[in-house]
């Protein structure tokens, strides 16, 4: 669990790649991160790929990464849902409840799309273990979602997951960008001695780490298989349905869309490109 790596600070600049016996390269992608960090405006000319933030592997090797957001590159890795995920979980970007034990963890990152640019409104929903390796089934303890921030960031305040038989340290994720298929994924940490034997872990999903103030900071950035070339615009309501974009929905209300009703799974601030069709993690077709 010792990663080396930070967000945006540290000994290893977390937006350049190593390799042994030869000079680092910057990214471009390193200087749109920045960019983001600092909400600045980010030119066109770089608007094509900063590395994402890792951390190196024990011997001093780079581990293989999420594929670097150049045109053309796949995106974040796929990974099994698992038995323990729940729908209807709540807006939230705390995790953590009065006298949870546990190491608390922050999470950081940014999503973005195939252009190596910032996706904003897209639904990262979070679910894990508890210290002593235990999933919630019956109510909701660490587990929620939230929505990128128009810099396509997000944060995550909880505490590292524990451990139970068979798997590593994971945290769970389902993402989706408007009008996008969902992508279901697990992020784990460096170093961990289960990673070499757990059948899942995927090296590609490394979160860089590093101890802070008692507790621990991760970086993740993840890439969405999102075209970002000029294409259609975002479906219009059809004439008649009751969705409509800018409305604050909540978890059971229902609506109706091109003339089929839908209940809604999630609370959420509805908009373009949030179609009940188009988001099957906000909407259930009835």
């Amino acid at each position: 669990m010792d990663g080396a790596g930070t967000h945006g600070a540290g000994t290893d600049d977390p937006g350049t790649e190593g390799r042994p016996g030869s000079p680092r390269l910057v990214r471009r992608k390193t200087v749109l991160r920045a960019a983001l960090a600092a909400t600045a405006a980010i030119p066109v000319a770089l608007a094509g790929g900063p590395a994402l933030a890792r951390t190196f592997a024990a011997g001093g090797t780079a581990p293989q990464l999420t594929p670097a957001c150049d045109d053309g590159d796949d995106p974040t890795p796929e990974q099994m849902e698992g038995p323990y995920f729940k729908p209807r979980s709540p807006q939230r970007t705390s995790l953590l409840e009065p006298g949870m034990p546990g190491t608390r963890l922050t999470v950081t990152g940014y999503v973005f799309g195939r252009a190596c640019r910032p996706l904003a409104g897209v639904l990262l929903d979070f679910w894990q273990a508890d210290d002593n390796g235990a999933y919630d089934n019956t109510g909701y303890r660490l587990r929620g979602h939230q929505f990128t921030d128009s810099r396509g960031s997000f944060a995550l305040t909880t505490i590292v997951p524990g451990l139970y038989p068979g798997r590593t340290r994971h945290l769970h994720v389902k993402l989706q960008a408007p009008g996008r298929p969902v992508l279901t994924t697990q992020l784990y940490f460096p170093n961990e001695p289960r990673n070499t034997t757990d059948t899942l872990f995927d090296p590609r999903l490394l979160m860089t780490v590093r101890d802070a103030g008692g507790g621990r900071e991760a970086a993740f950035d993840f890439v969405l298989d999102v075209p970002q070339d000029p294409g259609p615009g975002p479906t219009p309501t059809p004439p008649g349905g009751t969705w409509a974009a800018g409305v604050t929905y909540r978890a059971g209300d229902r609506a109706t869309y091109a003339g089929r009703g839908y209940l809604c799974l999630q609370p959420h601030t509805s908009q373009p490109g949030w179609e009940p069709p188009a988001v099957p993690a906000l909407w259930r077709a009835e």
